[in-house]
């Protein structure tokens, strides 16, 4: 039997964040990982020398939990313009944030993607919640963003061609039923941040994280099967004893372990990569967003415009991004998005190469009006973390992992 001061079961970005924090406090710690990898939803993969991203995923640098763990120098990031490419009858409407270019108010004012009207109230919100801190928006009342967005005075234009896309995108649901408190929390990191991938893919993060860490505190391939009071038991008979026990696993394994029946909700996305000769968006480094929420193309991008590392061979990677398919034939999938996309590019989506399909059926937890915050410290020595016990982020991710170790960090 092994003693150590703190066990953290799951080497995700939560588990990870508690560990960085306990060790800067000179406390010990050991994190048991069950799979081969850290990071947890935070993975790349390498197919056919391509770096896929498991799922669409970005890095939204003015999360205040990530600024001050993450180096980004480091990390290499590679930036998104800022705005975005909304699909209309016939090309593209582009949408810039005019905090960022002083041009992109001459060019929303004559956009058709709204009213003058729309676009003074993206200004008068922007201002609105620039310097509400973080923690504040998830303590004020809210409605679903749908209902914000209406009461707030947006037309329907603005809320079909422009917020339903974009923040239907990042919420993974067409309803925009997630909370208005949440939808206030991301607009305001798109506002005075930037969108970002590292340059060695999204898995870079966690790597950065667990390089901060001393390598013989972490194990891998290390399930564990039980937990009874301050014994872990794992799957191959082994015991360890620890102070205290943090659980930083997923909702599901967490439940397992806690002994509870909680069934979340969740939001599925399906996120579909091909290889091309080159890229569709001539140069332009846009998230492109179809209004059209009944087509399977919800949204597109091409990552390796963001950064060459995702490409591979001199050929371009293209995402595809679907919400909500419950199920997915692939075939007929990729088909149809081939058929649409010829639509908007032309003959060469004949040509793209199918690398990967990623069908997430529990890709974020749903996050709707009325959502608490958990507890994290469920006993004397036991705690979780998790970004599904606050609000779906990274940031959330990062904040209970540091609550929880500032918790035990006092005792």
């Amino acid at each position: 039997m092994n003693d150590f001061s703190t066990v953290i079961i799951g080497g995700g970005v939560s588990g990870l964040t508690c560990a960085k924090y306990l060790y800067d406090k000179g406390m010990s710690f050991l994190i048991l990982e069950g799979s081969d990898t850290l990071g947890g939803r935070v993975r790349t993969d390498r197919v056919e020398g391509f770096r896929l991203d498991r799922g669409f995923q970005v890095l939204l640098t003015n999360y205040t939990e990530a600024r001050k763990i993450l180096n980004y120098n480091d990390l290499d990031l590679r930036y998104f313009d800022s705005g975005a490419l909304i699909k209309a009858k016939k090309g593209f409407m582009k949408v810039q944030n005019p905090f960022k270019n002083k041009a992109a108010y001459f060019s929303m004012a004559f956009s058709s993607v709204g009213s003058l009207s729309d676009k003074l109230k993206i200004r008068k919100l922007a201002k609105q919640v620039a310097d509400i801190p973080d923690e504040a928006f998830f303590s004020m009342s809210d409605t679903d963003t749908l209902t914000f967005l209406k009461e707030y005075g947006w037309s329907n234009q603005m809320i079909n061609n422009f917020f339903r896309p974009f923040f239907g995108g990042v919420f993974l649901e067409n309803d925009l039923s997630t909370s208005s408190n949440f939808f206030q929390f991301v607009f305001k990191q798109f506002f005075k941040g930037e969108v970002a991938l590292p340059s060695d893919g999204i898995e870079e993060i966690p790597k950065q994280m667990s390089g901060m860490l001393p390598k013989e505190q972490i194990r891998l391939n290390a399930p564990v099967k039980y937990i009874e009071g301050n014994q872990v038991f794992l799957e191959g008979g082994e015991v360890i004893s620890a102070d205290r026990v943090v659980i930083a696993t997923d909702p599901h394994t967490a439940a397992n372990l806690l002994g509870e029946d909680t069934a979340y909700q969740y939001q599925i996305n399906t996120c579909t990569y091909f290889s091309a000769e080159y890229s569709p968006m001539k140069n332009q480094r846009f998230i492109i967003l179809n209004p059209d929420r009944k087509g399977v193309v919800h949204n597109i991008c091409v990552p390796s415009d963001i950064s060459p590392k995702y490409g591979a061979a001199g050929k371009a990677l293209i995402s595809v991004s679907t919400q909500g398919l419950d199920k997915i034939d692939e075939r007929q999938h990729i088909a149809r998005i081939k058929r649409e996309l010829f639509e908007w590019f032309g003959a060469q989506v004949n040509v793209w190469q199918h690398l990967r399909t990623y069908h997430l059926t529990e890709a974020l937890v749903k996050f709707q009006a009325g959502t608490e915050k958990q507890n994290l410290k469920l006993g004397e020595n036991l705690y979780r973390c998790g970004d599904y016990l606050a609000y779906p982020s990274l940031n959330g991710a990062m904040q209970t992992g540091r609550e929880v170790a500032e918790m035990i960090s006092e005792i």
